[in-house]
């Protein structure tokens, strides 16, 4: 393709894996080059990069949908941006809007709640081109302080040359250096590390991270951050007020009160109280309220106004007109020469209040997050050079022997070494009774020991540990977009820009149609529309619900690892399970033991269990265990042999045992009618049974099954109430399968499936009845995790099936699956009822404050009550989020 030269060209770089040879080269090139626009693409082997130039640049989602084509993969990297200054569902907005501009980027979404962004892109994007583009739209990257140890230095110029070097590298904002302590103290964003640690290696000297705290510490700073913000906002909120309240009584009181506006006329003089509520006013807007403008303006400037627009042009038309008519009233008709000092003012008060309420609301919704990092104890006992010495958790390394006391919180994960106690795990698992635990068990950090010392062996610290992934996992849920937001997003980008058009129209419209004074009658209307327009409870409608939804859900013991799993559980029409380790204890026990008269149960087990003991079946096993339950003796045993296709035969204590199925007995001559009903009973249940002969006598009739958990029966009947069908899909033979489905009354029976067919059987549930959600523990279940529009895996499983799945159980309890749809249900509800209010309130009460029923009722909307009515909006979204905190699961029963 050819283009003129002066044409200018957009150059683009992406990164590609699983090329191998020329020949994938080859195949890149000519996918490329077939995009429209693009007029050179050239492909590197080595370094695994495609450079294109084009007439225009290439959307990124096209590239690599052109390279996915070829059969290899374009490399995607994710980014986390903290962001400053949003304050509105038209922020978000903006923002997304500007990071999807950047060529590399794939998608964007921000969360109000938790001032994030988080951006997929194609490889190479420097995270400077996001940061470009968010300060473009108005808005700050947060910035983080940042501590490295330097090594190197020896005098005073060092310390120059190093802090010369920092502040030189881009959004670094402030660097100084100690040399006493050899470090930097660093404010810049937390991305900006290698390029810190380069600076200072250019510079002639050594440098990394200091780290001296926990990540989890890093959440507790940025709630201590919050905290500080909300105190802030409380003593702004109390200096408006103090200010505030006299203006209001000096004007409103004159117009309320008839004797008191002639008091004041008399005694004070009008105009020397407008001087008053002039000299007040301003304090009012110069202090407390001097946020809306710092941020206002400039965001009205850039032509991308927000919330702080609307607050900044309402009270600055306000007191701009009070002050012409207070200082200049030969500028305006005699008619209108009023003052509104006390909107300004009032206003501010009433805004700061709104927001300080919200503050303190949106606080209490991380406090799940909370919950979780105060569960990590500060400190561990840890054995050193043979003592035992207290440390810091940041200091705790894997590998360490630990040693737990009774009463005290688990460390960190580990294996117990040596002693034997109980474990609390309810804030893991979600269940009451504590876990026995011994030499070689797993406990996990932040457990709580109760009676017995354990000592253990860190197998996992810092962000490896059980708890910070579960951390984790909830602030990627709480970040998270739902489907239902995107509708949101699109109004709400033009959300502001819409009401300024509608107040400009509204003051148009007043002055040149109203009632004298026309001018009084426009600016109050129009200020009113500006003030009572409240982005910020559509903003907050969605990301509040979530938050405080998935923090529940977590002290709950259900993990959403991606908040979209939020909206789709609540639509499911099919709970799939997996039956082995799901519906199931998964691992084979002895169910059914019952013996023929003249035998003794207790001593036909200890034989039977002897002989097994031979033999590494898993029926075999189980039977062991069930006499090691019961504490009995196991007897010497000789002669042992397995009949093929049969069972086994040994001698124990000098008599002969016969162990296998009724075919063995019918060999020996043996008939088993007495267990004729016994054995049908099992047949029912898909449980086959083995009998037992000594010395050529029929003596017990044996069951080995893998038990079906105490608390499927009532979490099965709870998922159909809620109007669920339930599918069982599992590798085991159909009859068992069948005969499990009929005791738990399962509505579809799958069986006999490989790993790859369970996803094959997942769809076909998804093309008959819609949304499917698949429960299972095992690695065999993880295609089937990922296929199903909802995956939930039981935390006592395999990583990989955790990995694959979009929600997890802490523990192997059934009823947790009622509990995640029952969040669900609940958060989708709240979250509908939160962008109900929020657009009712704005589609309802902007027209009110226009005017629009003053031609019928007389009635108009003062900008005071606009204020109260805007701050009130989000402090009741904000609240009723918070409801979700008091969700209580389904309460279910054991079976007997």
């Amino acid at each position: 393709m050819n283009t003129p030269a002066t044409t200018q060209l957009y150059e683009q770089q992406v990164q590609i894996s699983g090329m191998t040879c020329a020949s994938c080269v080859a195949r890149v090139e000519k996918a490329l080059k077939k995009i429209e626009g693009v007029v050179e693409a050239n492909v590197n082997l080595s370094t695994e990069q495609a450079f294109l130039k084009s007439e225009q640049p290439i959307p990124a989602t096209q590239l690599v949908n052109a390279i996915n084509k070829t059969g290899f993969e374009a490399v995607i990297q994710q980014f986390d941006l903290n962001i400053e200054g949003m304050t509105c569902a038209s922020c978000i907005a903006r923002v997304e809007k500007a990071l999807k501009k950047v060529d590399q980027v794939l998608d964007a979404q921000v969360n109000l709640a938790t001032e994030k962004a988080h951006v997929t892109a194609i490889r190479p994007l420097a995270v400077s081109q996001l940061v470009k583009a968010v300060q473009k739209a108005g808005f700050d990257i947060q910035t983080d302080r940042i501590e490295l140890a330097i090594e190197g230095m020896t005098c005073a110029s060092c310390v120059a040359r190093v802090e010369k070097a920092l502040k030189k590298v881009d959004q670094v904002s402030e660097a100084q250096v100690n040399l006493a302590t050899e470090t930097a103290s660093v404010k810049a964003p937390r991305s900006q590390l290698p390029a810190l640690i380069a600076a200072v290696e250019k510079a002639g000297y050594n440098a990394h991270e200091k780290l001296d705290t926990q990540a989890t510490d890093a959440q507790t700073a940025f709630q201590e951050k919050k905290t500080a913000e909300t105190e802030q906002l409380k003593r702004d909120l109390w200096l408006a007020l103090i200010l505030a309240v006299p203006v209001f009584i000096l004007e409103m009181g004159s117009h309320l009160i008839p004797a008191f506006h002639h008091w004041i006329a008399h005694t004070l003089g009008t105009q020397n109280s407008w001087y008053i509520q002039f000299l007040l006013t301003t304090l009012v807007l110069l202090i407390p309220g001097r946020r809306f403008y710092q941020h206002g303006i400039p965001a009205l400037l850039r032509l991308a106004p927000d919330m702080n627009s609307l607050v900044a042009v309402g009270t600055i038309a306000a007191y701009g007109f009070s002050c012409i008519s207070t200082f200049f009233p030969q500028l305006l008709p005699q008619s209108t020469v009023h003052v509104y000092f006390e909107a300004a003012a009032v206003i501010v008060a009433l805004i700061l209040l709104g927001r300080y309420l919200e503050a303190r609301a949106k606080g209490k919704t991380s406090e799940a997050i909370q919950y979780l990092v105060g569960l990590q104890p500060k400190t561990a006992r840890v054995q050193q050079n043979g003592t035992w010495v207290d440390l810091k958790i940041a200091d705790v390394q894997q590998g360490m022997l630990i040693e737990i006391r009774p009463g005290e919180k688990v460390a960190v994960d580990g294996e117990v070494v040596s002693g034997q106690s109980y474990i609390d795990e309810a804030m893991i698992s979600g269940e009451p009774l504590a876990v026995a635990k011994q030499a070689g068990d797993r406990v996990i950090g932040g457990t709580v020991n109760q009676n017995g010392t354990l000592q253990i062996k860190a197998t996992a610290v810092g962000q490896d540990s059980v708890l910070a992934q579960i951390i984790h996992m909830v602030e990627q849920a709480q970040g998270a977009k739902l489907p239902i937001q995107a509708a949101v997003d699109k109004v709400t980008l033009w959300f502001v820009p819409a009401v300024m058009l509608l107040a400009t129209l509204t003051f148009i419209v007043w002055f040149l149609l109203g009632p004298e004074p026309n001018l009084t009658y426009a600016l109050v209307n129009a200020v009113a529309v500006l003030i009572i327009a409240c982005p910020c409870a559509m903003g907050l409608a969605t990301p509040t619900s979530i938050m405080v939804g998935t923090g529940r859900a977590a002290e709950l013991g259900v993990l959403f690892r991606k908040g979209e799993a939020l909206q789709l559980l609540q639509q499911t029409r099919v709970v799939a399970v997996d039956k082995t380790g799901t519906l199931t204890e998964g691992k084979p026990a002895l169910t059914d033991f019952a013996v023929t008269s003249g035998f003794e149960q207790q001593k036909v087990l200890q034989m039977v269990a002897a002989v097994e003991a031979k033999s590494e079946h898993p029926i075999a096993h189980a039977i062991v265990e069930a006499a090691k339950a019961q504490q009995l003796q196991l007897p010497e045993v000789s002669d042992f042999d397995s009949i093929t296709g049969a069972g086994v035969k040994a001698q124990v204590s000098g008599q002969q045992i016969h162990i296998g199925a009724e075919r063995l007995m019918q060999q020996l001559g043996l008939s088993v009618d007495i267990f004729k009903e016994k054995a049908q009973q099992l047949g029912e249940q898909g449980r086959t049974p083995l009998y037992v002969a000594i010395d050529q006598q029929l003596a017990a009739i044996i069951a080995v099954a893998d038990p079906i958990k105490a608390t499927t029966y009532s979490a099965i009947q709870a998922l159909h109430d809620q109007g669920l069908k339930i599918a069982m899909i599992t590798g085991d033979n159909q009859h068992t399968a069948q005969a499990i489905a009929k005791q738990l009354k399962i509505d579809h029976v799958i069986a006999e499936v490989l790993p790859n067919e369970k996803v094959d059987a997942v769809r076909q549930l998804q093309q008959q009845h819609g949304i499917v959600t698949f429960v299972g523990d095992g690695i065999n279940d993880a295609p089937a995790l990922a296929q199903a529009d909802v995956g939930m895996a039981i935390g006592t499983g395999t990583d990989v099936a955790i990995e694959a799945a979009d929600v997890v159980l802490m523990s192997g309890n059934l009823q947790h699956v009622v509990t995640g749809i029952g969040l669900s249900q609940a958060t989708m509800r709240n979250i509908k009822q939160n962008l109900f209010w929020a657009f009712v309130y704005n589609i309802a009460l902007i027209p009110i404050a226009a005017g629009l029923l003053y031609p019928f009722f007389g009635i108009l909307l003062s900008p005071m009550f606009a204020a109260g009515a805007m701050a009130l909006s989000s402090v009741f979204v904000v609240s009723n989020a918070l409801r979700l905190k008091t969700y209580q699961p389904i309460q279910l029963k054991e079976a007997v």
